[in-house]
């Protein structure tokens, strides 16, 4: 008897990468307080941080790269 297999493999939380256009280091405090932090003029926050997405889309010196994993 044969049975099926589940051929889908997990998914990793997907990322999502900003650009710093203004600087290579720094860190951003978000209005709750959380701090968010540039590396090397990037950074990544998860897909389902809402409150980080928001923030950052609505700030001229951040572009959106795309996702991670």
């Amino acid at each position: 008897m044969a049975t099926k297999k589940d051929t889908a493999a997990p998914s990793a939380p997907a990322e999502l990468i900003y650009c710093d256009k203004a600087y290579a280091q720094r860190s951003l405090f978000l209005p709750s307080g959380r701090e968010l932090v540039v590396l090397r003029g990037r950074l990544v926050v998860p897909a389902g941080d809402d409150e980080a997405r928001q923030y950052l889309d609505a700030r001229s010196d951040f572009e959106a790269l795309g996702r991670e994993g």
